[in-house]
């Protein structure tokens, strides 16, 4: 019997934003594959769950690809989970997702919990059409990138840490400019989850007064 890859979301702050199918398919698959088995060891020890788990990031997955691929091939069920929120959006996963595709393994990938989708919601901006561009290159590309995003239309979505939120945020008012609107989300689906919205030369001058950490989600107006 052929395996099968089961893309597992997780959840992205709050551990009850996790679905029922998503902790059956948990307790079902023979092993799991991590980003991070510290942080998944946690929330399978909360729900008492007990599998086989293997670390699976960006730093070893061009080397684990292809035996994965055997493995499942083979009749063994996999679960793919990342730290938070859905596996392969700005997350490992991707490459074993598409090799299972090439070799006609079937990937089964479950709803569940991502960073941008409630960002966006509450952002207030049109959300019918949107642009996702997860994190921006740190170096290599950026202007000519950010360039290209002054004269999207569409509203806009960018992933930041806490280290780099300010000055990415200088950036963004740099290239569409002071007035354009913002709204910045915050520890999100977590105790301290908190959303700000100005304009970008207003919010430059506010996050400083603030409490910086966790992961940022960046919603950007489109041009006009």
């Amino acid at each position: 019997m052929a395996g099968k890859l089961f893309v597992i979301p997780t959840p992205i702050g709050n551990l009850e934003d996790i679905t029922l199918r998503a902790l059956r398919i948990l307790k079902e698959v023979n092993f799991i594959l991590a980003e991070d088995t510290r942080t998944t060891k946690f929330l399978l020890s909360h729900y008492q769950i007990q599998k086989p788990l293997f670390s699976f990031h960006k730093f070893n997955e061009h080397q684990k690809v292809l035996q994965l691929v055997s493995q499942i091939s083979l009749g063994e069920s996999v679960g793919l989970v990342s730290d938070a929120g859905t596996p392969s959006i700005s997350d490992p996963g991707f490459l074993l997702v598409r090799s299972c595709v090439e070799n006609q393994i079937e990937v089964e990938c479950l709803p569940g919990a991502t960073a941008f989708v409630p960002a966006l919601v509450v952002s207030g901006f049109p959300s019918d059409k949107f642009c996702f561009e997860g994190f921006l290159p740190q170096k290599k590309g950026r202007n000519k990138r950010l360039s290209e995003l002054s004269q999207e239309t569409r509203t806009m979505i960018f992933y930041e840490s806490p280290y780099r939120i300010l000055k990415t945020l200088q950036q963004f008012a740099e290239f569409f400019g002071e007035e354009r609107k913002v709204s910045v989300s915050k520890e999100i689906s977590k105790i301290y989850e908190r959303t700000f919205r100005d304009t970008l030369k207003n919010l430059i001058l506010q996050l400083p007064n603030e409490n910086l950490k966790g992961e940022f989600v960046v919603v950007v107006e489109g041009k006009k």
